[in-house]
């Protein structure tokens, strides 16, 4: 196994001082069964930890690093920018530059604002979009992820839709009460909810290609539909690009799909690394924001010039190379049906999504379109599968809910590498199958403990007896 001691010790130190040892959840490995590797170093392609361990990484900081780490021309503007100051609080000529940037790009943002994090601009749109409307409501979809701010942090509990309710602690129920929730991909769904609500909603969000329940693509027809619905009631449509914006296309996931969102959500690359998000879109809506509007958002590090030149200097660097987006796409598509040939040699099932440069893999027999498919998908598989490419020194996200990122320092080597390691994670994939002898069961309020025949698949069974239930008032998990 691969030696992380250095890194154990780290985590148990963390641990004193930090919730979970991390500044974010999904960093602590939750469920694998290992430390986290603690980052040291990170160049083009490669990831190095404190054991000394180096990594080919997946993860490009969750979207990023889609140059690679470190890239040379992005290292050394900002280190330029730094010898004036690392912040001044004031406007600056760089900002302009960056928003006119991102206009050429993605047209439809004819107006932006600039933040700090994915969460402030999710909320900051929507805030926006209730001021523009005057109204309360808005609506998401189960298993879109859109950062942490409380109106967000609901899922959908029973039926098609409904009125949210927390998903976290802390999260009034008053807060969640004016979110709906309805399942991705369920157009006849959507439309139901728009039917009934559509003219009290001020805002659907949608991650155009969901990145946070797996990497799960829009079926044909569902973005058209909320286009053509939440233009018939007056609502607004905002595009969640955080993770997707630059990587299906680099003029993001609206020009691949010829959808025009009312506004858009970027992150991760328009930062280059760095901390900078942004929000944006229709002049009329924007021009509800302060100081122009009565709708407030402020922020101290708002457009950070270090932030920012890193964005401008990444963007213009993708720019810069010719066919960036059918290069990555066929590196992406390499690896993929690499893993894909493992899996079927080691006889197990599995689902691969691409979107761009971004991509996601199930083990599963069936297609996953929303949340639930992704669920539904073998954990015991997924956990078996991401160990032995950690001990192989290939870098994946701790979780099956996460996606995946190829980048343009990724090598044929590299690829190669990677697709040879698959072939031994997916024969020890293979081995996490079936065999479960005893399994506990949360069903709401009840507990059962349930003793099963060798041989027989209790997470299979115990599916099949919820699918029997004819209301579910509460979300159903099923621990093994």
């Amino acid at each position: 196994m691969i030696d992380l001691q250095k890194s154990k010790a780290a985590f148990e130190e963390a641990r004193k001082f930090m919730p979970g040892g991390v500044n974010s959840p999904v960093r602590s490995y939750p469920h694998m069964g290992c430390p986290p590797p603690f980052i040291a170093s990170a160049k083009g392609s490669h990831i190095t930890d404190i054991d000394g361990n180096t990594y080919i990484d997946y993860v490009g900081s969750w979207g990023p690093m889609i140059l690679g780490h470190a890239h040379p021309a992005v290292i050394s503007a900002i280190c330029k920018a730094a010898e004036n100051s690392t912040s001044y609080g004031a406007p600056t000529l760089k900002e302009t530059e960056i928003a006119e940037l991102i206009h050429s790009v993605y047209p439809s943002i004819e107006k932006i604002r600039m933040v700090n994090s994915g969460t402030e601009a999710t909320m900051s749109a929507l805030r926006a979009a209730r001021g523009y409307t005057g109204r309360d409501k808005i609506l998401k979809f189960e298993g879109c992820y859109h950062g942490h701010g409380d109106s967000l942090l609901v899922k959908a509990g029973s039926g098609a839709a409904t009125f949210g309710k927390p998903d976290s602690a802390g999260v009034t129920k008053g807060t969640a009460k004016d979110t709906l929730v309805t399942p991705y991909n369920d157009i006849p769904a959507f439309k139901a909810i728009m039917d009934a609500e559509g003219d009290e909603i001020a805002a659907v969000i949608v991650e155009p290609v969901a990145g946070n329940m797996g990497c799960v693509l829009p079926v044909p027809g569902f973005l058209e539909a909320l286009r053509e619905e939440t233009a018939k009631h007056g609502t607004v449509l905002i595009f969640d690009e955080v993770m997707c914006g630059f990587r299906t296309s680099s003029h993001g996931a609206q020009s691949f799909y010829h959808i025009h969102p009312d506004m858009t959500c970027l992150g991760k690359i328009i930062g280059g690394g760095l901390p900078a998000a942004a929000y944006g879109g229709r002049k009329e809506i924007m021009a509800c924001i302060a100081p122009d509007g009565s709708v407030y958002q402020a922020g101290t590090l708002s457009g950070n010039p270090l932030a920012v030149t890193a964005g401008i200097e990444t963007i213009r660097q993708m720019m810069n190379i010719p066919d960036l987006d059918k290069k990555l796409a066929e590196k992406t598509s390499a690896l993929l049906e690499g893993w894909k040939e493992s899996a079927d040699k080691a006889g197990v099932p599995l689902i691969c999504h691409q979107s761009g440069s971004m991509f996601g893999i199930f083990f599963s027999e069936k297609d996953v379109l929303n949340y639930q498919d992704s669920c539904e998908a073998n954990a015991a598989q997924f956990k078996a599968w991401f160990l032995s490419m950690l001990d192989q020194h290939v870098y994946l996200a701790p979780s099956p809910f996460e996606t995946l990122f190829m980048s343009w320092a990724h090598t044929d080597e590299d690829i190669e590498r990677s697709i040879v390691a698959s072939r031994k994670a997916m024969e020890e994939a293979a081995k996490a199958t079936t065999g479960v002898k005893d399994a506990t069961v949360n069903f709401m309020t009840l507990k059962m403990n349930v003793e099963f025949e060798e041989g027989a698949d209790a997470k299979a069974v115990m599916q099949d007896v919820l699918k029997n239930c004819k209301k579910v008032e509460d979300d159903c998990e099923i621990f093994l």
